[in-house]
């Protein structure tokens, strides 16, 4: 596959200039049951507002790069991109709510209608879990300025409205989708303690998956579950799968699991399959923390001697050196490295970052 680009600080600025108020919170009325098309849910959500999609989905570099550019305009990062009265959803809630409440399943498709799966209702029922999907949310949309923001307002107004056992609230997708629920778990793990990843993903640690801040990814590795499903026959999504695993376990990230649906190809899964991932979904994280902890040290120690070469570089005066290793550590650690590199780039000053200040 053709790697994927950074965003541009350009096309960021856009985002931010075409924020929209948020909406003022009022008294939800009486939650109904069943499923129900094109609900409009008028809440919104801090986890949505432009400010805080910049500093989860963005690398450090591109982030702060954004901030600097829109300060020296006069611009106040403020808003969000999604008005939520314009956003359509498709709900389906079990008659019967569990005693320690409902779980929630935000689901991501890659398709522009917001539908149910065939099948899924029954199983839903059995499962106790509320299902949520926005319309115009499928793979012609950008996911900082509506993907994203539209799965964090349903689980805002889910949350809002109906009780919610916080330990089962899962962001999952189908294909394109589920590239973007793994971003978003990898994002938001202080809302979503897992993911269901059907026939897409990517690997993490490089574009166009960067790392969170170091907070939010140990928050990510010691609690967040991912369960991957793809069909037999669907050998391309099979073989990213295995790349995305193999990228999570060597970020120290071990709470995986995968089936492989058989006899299928590109599809969702079966209201059977569907029940085996939420169950899986269900169990509690168990820690290896000795696993753990030496996982994270063996990073740790790669991230200071690639911080501390890019020390020795701006030393010794080789600036385009310095340079590019910044952008590979951004790229690679992401979150993890900040504010270490922001500091290094503005001493290299060498067109990563414009000093700050100046207009």
């Amino acid at each position: 596959m053709p790697r994927r680009r950074r965003p541009t600080v350009s096309a960021l600025i856009a985002l931010m200039l075409a924020a929209v108020a948020p909406a003022r919170a009022e008294a939800p009325a009486a939650a109904p049951v069943g499923l129900q098309a094109e609900v409009t849910l008028p809440d919104s959500s801090e986890l949505a507002s432009n400010a805080e999609l910049l500093t989860r989905f963005l690398n450090p570099l591109a982030a702060e790069a954004a901030r600097r550019k829109l300060s020296r305009a006069g611009v106040t990062m403020a808003g969000q991109p999604v008005d939520p009265a314009t956003a359509r959803f498709t709900i389906y809630v079990p008659p019967t709510r569990p005693p320690s409440g409902y779980g929630l399943l935000v689901f991501v498709p890659p398709w522009r209608e917001a539908a149910l799966p065939a099948g899924w209702a029954l199983a839903l029922d059995r499962l106790g879990m509320i299902y949520v999907s926005a319309a115009a949310s499928g793979n012609d949309q950008k996911l900082v300025t509506r993907r994203a923001p539209l799965a964090l307002l349903a689980y805002q107004n889910m949350a809002r409205r109906y009780p919610l056992d916080p330990a089962r609230v899962y962001i999952g997708g189908f294909s394109g989708g589920s590239r973007v629920a793994l971003r978003i778990a990898l994002a938001y793990p202080d809302v979503f303690r897992g993911a269901l990843l059907n026939a897409g993903s990517d690997p993490i640690g490089a574009p166009p998956i960067p790392l969170p801040a170091a907070a939010l990814f140990r928050t990510f590795q010691a609690r967040t579950r991912l369960f991957y499903v793809t069909g037999s026959a669907d050998e391309v999504n099979l073989a990213l799968d295995g790349a995305s695993l193999a990228s999570l376990h060597a970020w120290c990230v071990f709470h995986t699991e995968a089936k492989v649906m058989r006899s299928v190809g590109h599809t969702v899964p079966d209201a059977g399959a569907l029940s085996v991932a939420i169950a899986a979904l269900d169990r509690p994280a168990v820690a290896d923390p000795g696993r753990l902890d030496a996982c994270r040290s063996q990073k740790a120690g790669e991230l200071d001697a690639a911080l501390a070469r890019v020390k020795a570089l701006l030393a010794a005066g080789q600036r385009d050196s310095a340079r590019k290793l910044l952008v590979a550590i951004d790229d690679s650690f992401g979150g993890l490295a900040a504010p270490a590199t922001i500091e290094l780039a503005d001493q290299c000053d060498c067109g990563l970052l414009d000093p700050p200040g100046r207009r």
